[in-house]
């Protein structure tokens, strides 16, 4: 995979195209063969709203290429432009590796080479991206996919991590290292490490299920059962099950989880409350199975998240 096409297009963002260019486009001496690189699209297209493109060459260079790089788009309701989308479905047909960064996803599911496969995007544009592509498993909470010879990657700093994926791919782990010590970026964020994504409003008041909900958002640090959510929803366990997830595209246990997570979330970077509080504030019982839980539904411990997203100014004391 020596060869590597970053595809710009009208509209294309600016931050995951300079990420391309710096991981792939600049030879550091790291190995003895570093990457082909070349920048592909029209001129006088616009990157983001910033900058016009004079790129040295055009989509036929996709043809020839190893790895074809599509960064972020800047607008996800717009078609992507025909001539990238036909160059990006041909270098698939090819044999190319196909990587999308961020909303670049959208590109790749028009050219459908998405389809039947596992694929993410920002999180904010999952839900956009599962809707306008059924055929593709959309998975909103990971950093990136490999999925072979066709890679997707989360928001911003995730398409660095895929960057530097690709890399060791190619190169080994000592040489992605070295790279990432170079760039003063984390050597390896693994792809299945969770998007902290905003913690989402319960339910708005239109919903189906809106006031059990919120009944239960106010109650996370009781120990709730699903069949104590049907008495409240006076419904049979096996009905609110079926109604519920026809509804939310998810269990109740399962939503009842999520909720208990996202509380957690919001104490680890608003309070000064311990481990063991905050497994009592969100119902998880302990703080060994708070730990465990928080670690497999977000990839980092509880400790670590408080750390980086800590909300110091207002933090709170423990009660």
């Amino acid at each position: 995979m020596r060869s590597v096409a970053l595809a710009l297009y009208d509209g294309a963002m600016l931050f995951e195209a300079a990420a391309a260019c710096e991981v792939f486009g600049v030879d550091r001496e790291l190995t003895d063969a570093w990457y082909d690189f070349r920048v592909c699209g029209p001129t006088e297209a616009w990157l983001g709203s910033w900058l016009r493109l004079d790129t040295p060459h055009d989509y036929d260079a996709l043809a020839e290429t190893d790895t074809v790089i599509v960064p972020a788009c800047g607008d996800v309701e717009a078609d992507p432009p025909a001539d990238l989308v036909d160059a990006v479905r041909a270098a698939h047909v090819r044999g190319a590796r196909l990587v999308s960064l961020c909303t670049g996803a959208f590109v790749l599911a028009a050219a459908g080479v998405l389809d039947g496969r596992r694929a993410t995007t920002h999180w904010e544009h999952t839900a956009a991206l599962a809707a306008r592509y059924p055929r593709i498993e959309v998975d909103p909470g990971v950093l990136y996919i490999d999925d072979r010879t066709v890679l997707t990657s989360a928001g911003k700093a995730a398409g660095m991590d895929l960057c530097l994926h690709i890399v060791t791919a190619d190169h080994g782990a000592a040489v992605a290292n070295a790279l990432a010590r170079r760039l003063v970026v984390p050597a390896r964020r693994a792809g299945g490490q969770a998007q902290f994504v905003a913690v989402p409003a319960v339910a708005d008041t239109g919903h189906a299920f809106a006031d059990l909900l919120h009944w239960v958002s106010g109650r996370l640090d009781e120990p709730l059962t699903v069949p104590d959510l049907a008495r409240q929803a006076n419904m049979s366990t096996r009905n609110l099950t079926r109604r519920f997830t026809a509804a939310t595209g998810t269990t109740p246990l399962r939503w009842l989880h999520t909720q208990r997570i996202h509380r957690a979330q919001e104490l680890l970077e608003t309070t000064d409350d311990s481990i063991e509080l905050i497994a009592a504030r969100t119902g998880m019982g302990t703080a060994a199975t708070l730990r465990r839980h928080f670690h497999r539904a977000l990839g980092v411990p509880p400790d670590i998240y408080r750390r980086t997203f800590r909300t110091h100014s207002t933090a709170t004391p423990a009660t």
